[in-house]
């Protein structure tokens, strides 16, 4: 697979006019990428040490808008700047758009140059190095599910986003022929990514109609965040030049199957797994269960970060592979955290919780603090729960943006691992989507009270 570029790599391809744009990007809260296209030369001659952003770009929501209420930023502090240094290491191509590479940056304070507490990449490289102090190496993988409709996004929304068409007629998971159908898409994407340095292992339909599914192979944490985030972005750029749209609304109608991002994960030491104990019946050892515990134990804490909208949570019912319980089991896919690779040194705990519009470094960084936390205090693991496991009542994921939100603000877990300022400027976020909806008059309520009530 082409590696990502070098600093000198970069250079020979300006010189010999096969690049001309590099894209500065940071990540953004909810998970997007935000910047600047340069041209390249001027990047390589000075901006490649750094550039510089409004800071209003974390302290924002998804429409750009600029709410009152966040203690970083706002209208009575004038909106400064922020440093955007460019991490290098990430330097990569972006073959599906011509003559272009792009970078990701860390976001930095303008005076100080320190590192900005509630930068997504910060937030995990932060609980990185707590783990690297504790002699572990995090690796995760990330599922990408999504739907692709058959109209332009223009087109879509020009229409109000009303009588939405998926691009297939019926489901289609694991189904070859529709997916066949969907290649002008899919066979680009992964494709590009590759070329990009992303490790793509495959695409597949996936359990709904015009559903699909992209995997990309483990890798330490911070890649795999990054590669995420890269590969999402892609993925909707592609299907724009194909004149479609693809949609990581996690559940973008009441009648269809929601949309998530599983997030498979484990602990390393030199470069070899730590979770596997040969002698266990499950492959788990001492370490593992109690990082699981963590993982269950502050599962309501952290539920915010993994459904982080309105939306997140009308993913969330029973028969449709979405949990609505905080319990684990073994290779079962109706529980919260499923356990694979049972047995083998690839034992592993999946996080089913999430949806497709988290932010990748947000909910990793979550789930690394609570497994963190269950080491730390020894946190002994219930054992597995067997069978359906939406039959029971215990460990219920909160039902509502509202209720995730009042247990991530009143989180002492959380505050203890990101600090006060960190989730405050979060909990401020989920406040926002909770007002803007709180003022909507929706097309559920018309329909069924305009003439009944």
């Amino acid at each position: 697979m082409p590696a990502t570029l070098t600093f000198d790599a970069l250079k020979a391809a300006v010189a010999a006019g096969t690049v001309d744009t590099v894209l500065v990007c940071l990540v953004d809260m909810q998970g997007r990428l935000m910047g600047k296209r340069f041209q390249a030369s001027h990047f390589i001659a000075s901006a490649w040490e750094e550039t510089h952003c409004c800071n209003y770009l974390l302290a924002t929501d998804l429409e750009m808008s600029t709410p009152e209420g966040f203690a970083a930023t706002s209208w009575s502090r004038g909106y400064g700047d922020y440093v955007m240094a460019p991490d290098l290491s990430t330097l990569r191509p972006m073959p599906w758009l011509d003559g272009t590479v792009m970078v990701l940056c860390d976001v930095r304070d303008h005076g100080s140059h320190a590192p900005v507490p509630h930068d997504p990449r910060t937030m995990l490289k932060s609980q990185l190095a707590r783990l690297d102090a504790m002699g572990f190496d995090a690796m995760m993988a990330t599922e990408l599910e999504f739907f692709l409709f058959e109209k332009s996004y223009d087109e879509i929304r020009k229409s109000g986003y009303r009588d939405l068409t998926p691009i297939s007629g019926y489901n289609e998971d694991y189904n070859i022929f529709q997916t066949t159908k969907e290649e002008h898409v899919m066979r680009p994407i992964r494709n590009h990514l590759h070329a990009a340095g992303i490790p793509v292992e495959n695409t597949k339909g996936e359990a709904e109609v015009g559903q699909e599914e992209l995997n990309i192979r483990y890798a330490p944490a911070l890649d795999t965040a990054d590669y995420h985030t890269i590969a999402k972005h892609a993925i909707k750029e592609i299907a724009w030049q194909q004149g479609h749209a693809a949609s990581f609304l996690p559940k973008w109608h009441h009648k269809r199957v929601g949309s998530s991002s599983h997030v498979h994960q484990s602990l390393w030491r030199d470069g070899k797994p730590a979770f596997f104990d040969p002698e266990d019946g499950l492959g788990m050892n001492t370490l593992m269960r109690h990082y699981m515990a963590g993982l269950l134990k502050y599962a309501p804490d952290y539920t915010y970060f993994l459904a982080p909208y309105i939306n997140s949570y009308k993913r969330f019912q029973r028969g449709t592979f979405a949990p609505t319980r905080t319990i684990w089991s073994v290779d079962n896919r109706t529980a919260g955290f499923r356990l694979c690779g049972a047995g083998s040194k690839a034992v592993r705990v999946e996080c089913r919780i999430g949806g497709s519009d988290l932010n990748p470094y947000l909910a990793m960084a979550a789930m690394l603090a609570a497994g963190i936390k269950g080491i730390k205090d020894k946190l002994e693991l219930a054992p597995p729960a067997t069978g359906d496991a939406y039959a029971g009542d215990s460990g219920r994921i909160p039902q509502t943006l509202r209720d995730a939100y009042l247990v991530f603000k009143g989180s002492g877990f959380l505050r203890e691992a990101f600090g006060d300022g960190v989730i405050d400027h979060y909990a401020r976020a989920a406040e926002i989507e909770i007002e803007d909806f709180d003022r909507v008059v929706t097309d559920y309520e018309i329909a069924r009270g305009f003439e009944r009530v």
